[in-house]
């Protein structure tokens, strides 16, 4: 068999594995960050509906539309939609080191979009996860003059990732994903348990406050952040707001993207209003800036129907 065959044999056999291995967790890791990229690490699957809006106050989510309203397809569930296209440079990346991720945008007729619109500062904002959810990166990718984009990726441990390039075009908001897949010996995470708190690194945790909500309905998400046991006043403004909220749904990683309300830089809890399509457990990625560094904590929730959730002890709240 040729080097090219055992490639695509090996590819087709970790689509199989992964498909069967999507509903473990992750564990909490977040990295600082420099401006064009946030890593951090851990994660489950959801999903949510959103619309994007570019101003700095008041919650903002990006992305497609909700399963089951009108037909349309949840965000971050398939590789093109609407008439655009997410196509990756290459399927397969090499593990443990630093590399180039590389891909288009484009049109049915194959020509690539080179116009994109700001969107909390930036034209594309990507997100990459593992299967089970480690390994969480937030990532700005770099356009180049032929309208195509490159991103470095930081270490990647062995699986299948999902990757999301979330981003609007002619005043249209997407989400739209593919996979990548990094040979080599790959062991599963379980999701991680519900917990009302994170660490988030160097003595900073996070605290999820609200705990209600089930499927189907817009509810308020709020987070506290302290260090070293102290509540911090404020966060700093990063990417034109407080903070940034991911979640995935888990069972097939549809995507939400949204931001929180108020203006940037005030006191209190940082605040999201979140609509969860239905019930299951979702993996939240909360990213805030502190002392000059992007954070990233992350957050299992077990959303219920009939307006009820599972509680932290894993009964009914």
């Amino acid at each position: 068999m040729s080097g090219f065959a055992r490639i695509g044999a090996f590819a087709a056999l970790l689509a199989v594995v992964f498909a069967a291995a999507a509903m473990a967790g992750s564990k909490v890791s977040p990295e600082v960050d420099e401006p064009e990229s946030h890593m951090g690490s851990e994660g489950d699957k959801a999903m949510l509906s959103h619309e994007e809006t570019t101003g700095a106050a008041g919650a903002t989510e990006h992305g497609g539309h909700e399963e089951g309203a009108g037909g349309n397809a949840l965000p971050g569930l398939a590789v093109s939609q609407d008439g655009y296209r997410l196509v990756p440079g290459q399927d397969i990346l090499i593990a443990e080191r630093d590399q180039n991720l590389n891909f288009t945008i484009e049109r049915e007729d194959g020509s690539t979009v080179d116009q994109f619109d700001v969107t909390h500062d930036r034209r594309l904002h990507l997100i990459v996860v593992r299967r089970d959810f480690q390994g969480f990166q937030h990532l700005h990718p770099k356009q180049i003059e032929d309208g195509s984009w490159t991103v470095r990726i930081g270490d990647l441990a062995p699986g299948a990732y999902r990757v999301f390039a979330d981003f609007s075009t002619g005043g249209q908001p997407l989400t739209l994903a593919t996979d990548q897949f990094v040979p080599g010996q790959f062991d599963p995470e379980p999701l991680g348990p519900v917990a009302r708190t994170a660490d988030a690194g160097d003595g900073y945790q996070v605290s999820l406050l609200t705990f209600r909500g089930s499927g189907g309905e817009t509810v308020p998400v709020d987070f506290e952040v302290t260090k070293n046991g102290k509540v911090v006043d404020g966060v700093q403004p990063y990417l034109g707001a407080d903070g940034h909220l991911v979640a995935l749904r888990q069972g097939d990683q549809a995507f939400l993207h949204t931001h929180p309300e108020g203006e940037p830089g005030g006191p209190g809890p940082i605040s999201f209003q979140v609509s969860y399509p239905t019930a299951g457990s979702y993996r939240l990625y909360i990213q805030f800036k502190h002392g000059g560094e992007v954070r990233t904590a992350e957050f299992t929730r077990v959303v219920g129907g009939n307006q009820h959730e599972h509680g932290e002890d894993g009964s009914h709240g």
